[in-house]
């Protein structure tokens, strides 16, 4: 038995849920992490004194749908999740407000009082069509990243796996939602931009434009909300991190930052050894890569992932529109005309129509600015006062089809492109701007240097039908293994089954080793 440990490459929080997996069953197990702590996408900095704020998720969703924080005991590690209801509002330039609740019912209401009863029924009949193809998707997260793992998984939900087709009238038609633009599918089953526009800026986290052929399946997403929740991390998205990290010390595993590895070595098939930027040598009985899979099968692994399953994962695709980030430091929240109680508990759409979504998409993809910015925002201080003075609340602001590569470089125009962003909530909210006492603006490149993100995309790759699931991010690396490579297990955002706070391919990664390598010692 080998006395060498486990190096988990990269220190985000599927790196640590596999770090925490393995350790638990008895593993020695280093995480080696480039930056100065620990968290990556799931961090949260004072980027302006005195106000945290999370640098990148805001959100934790898909990992409250799996079991994850339950078999961590991450409760007992201190992590506190505090439920965003309304998970939404739809902001409009005309003042009305639609409210997202977790009831399809109260929404439903909500939105026959802004619109009309016609468009309420309209959404809750697609809710209608959308809850049992989301039941058997959530499914998915915790069946193993094989087929087939899927398919005896759904077996177990084989009353919404048929629902799924017999309310989309039948396989064909069931087939043909999934394939379209999102954009198309809202404008075939809803009634105006009152619940397009909402609908669509949630969607548009998937880094997918309303344009896109065969993303569909983002705005079925929106019944998960109904189903599962929205969630807020009391303290941050650095409280999921932290949390981690003391499960982790308690089983004996060890995190070791500003450790860049520069190489993985895998002579005659086998992992041997990491190296890092500063030239020291660690030994390994097992690699888990939870960094970006191109750059880890491709880059880090010598020699590079070669032959058929290294050219499919070169050609593994993500899009040019990404994510830019605002913080905001202000003395009052967002002064909506008629707003009521909780109206800032959970995402606020500044969206008022699909086709400035789509416009923006297709500006990005061009390397072009948008104009009008697609802008949402969180204001999570409304009800989590350890992120900002009394009295004080932050906000964050972010547009989904930023470009990364962009015409003329961000170093000119990020200042400019975050004030375009506060104008749309201007809009929205008058009186907004002079509320604002500091901010900080975060833009893909920046992003992307921060935490040598690829592209700054926040998926790591896109998440297309060819991209998602058992094909994350080709078909015959989605098992967290590597062809031809012996005690290599790549998993993070890139991979089966989904990017996102998800955790699900890190346990998926450490269960495999552990399988691969005599369960728990």
């Amino acid at each position: 038995m080998s006395t060498e440990p486990i190096l988990v490459v990269g220190g985000g929080h599927n790196g640590l849920v596999a770090a925490c997996y393995l350790a638990r069953a008895g593993r020695q197990v280093i995480v080696l992490e480039a930056s100065d702590k620990a968290g990556g996408g799931s961090r949260t900095d004072e980027t302006i004194p005195g106000y945290l704020f999370d640098t990148h998720s805001a959100a934790h969703n898909i990992i409250n749908m799996t079991r994850i924080p339950a078999e961590l005991d991450l409760a007992g590690a201190g992590l506190d999740y505090v439920e965003m209801s309304p998970f939404a509002t739809g902001i409009f330039r005309d003042g009305r407000i639609v409210r997202f609740s977790r009831s399809t019912e109260q929404t439903c209401e909500s939105i026959a009082e802004a619109g009309t009863r016609a468009e309420a029924e309209a959404y809750r009949r697609f809710m209608h069509r959308a809850v049992p193809l989301v039941r058997t998707a959530v499914t998915g997260l915790e069946s193993g990243p094989a087929p087939g793992g899927v398919v005896v998984a759904a077996g177990a939900k084989l009353r919404p796996l048929l629902q799924s087709v017999r309310r989309s009238g039948g396989p064909l038609a069931l087939l043909r939602d999934l394939v379209m633009p999102y954009g198309a599918l809202l404008e075939t089953a809803l009634e105006s931009d009152l619940t397009r526009a909402p609908v669509a800026a949630f969607a548009s986290h998937s880094s997918a434009g309303p344009h896109a052929a065969g993303g569909s399946f983002y705005v079925f997403w929106q019944a998960a909300y109904h189903l599962y929740g929205q969630w807020h991390a009391r303290g941050g998205s650095q409280a999921l991190t932290d949390a981690l990290l003391r499960r982790l010390d308690s089983w004996g595993g060890e995190v070791r930052t500003r450790c860049p590895v520069s190489r993985i070595e895998a002579p005659a098939g086998r992992v041997r050894a990491v190296e890092l930027e500063d030239g020291t040598r660690l030994q390994a009985s097992s690699v888990v890569t939870a960094v970006d899979v191109q750059t880890a099968l491709l880059g880090l692994l010598d020699p590079p992932l070669a032959g058929p399953d290294g050219r499919e994962l070169a050609a593994a695709h993500r899009g040019n529109a990404v994510q830019l980030v605002v913080h905001l430091a202000t003395d009052r929240l967002p002064p909506y005309p008629g707003a009521r109680p909780g109206d800032w508990n959970g995402l606020q759409s500044h969206v008022d129509t699909v086709e400035e979504l789509r416009r923006g998409f297709l500006s990005a993809e061009a390397r072009r600015l948008p104009d009008p910015v697609p802008t949402y925002c969180f204001t999570p201080s409304v009800y989590d006062d350890s992120l900002a003075p009394a009295g004080m609340h932050t906000v964050y602001l972010a547009c989904p089809s930023a470009p990364f590569d962009v015409a003329e470089g961000w170093a000119a125009q990020g200042e400019g492109f975050a004030d375009a962003m506060v104008e749309q909530v201007e809009q929205h909210a008058p009186g907004f701007r002079a509320s604002i006492q500091a901010r900080a603006v975060r833009t893909p490149a920046l992003m992307a240097q921060e935490l040598r993100w690829p592209g700054a995309h926040p998926m790591q790759l896109d998440i297309s039908l060819d991209q998602l699931a058992f094909l994350r991010p080709t078909r015959r690396l989605a098992g967290h293994t590597v062809p031809g490579v012996e005690g290599l297990f790549p998993c993070g955002a890139g991979t089966a089954p989904v990017g996102g706070i998800a955790g699900s391919s890190g346990k998926a990664a450490a269960l495999r080793l552990l399988r691969a390598t005599g369960g728990r010692r």
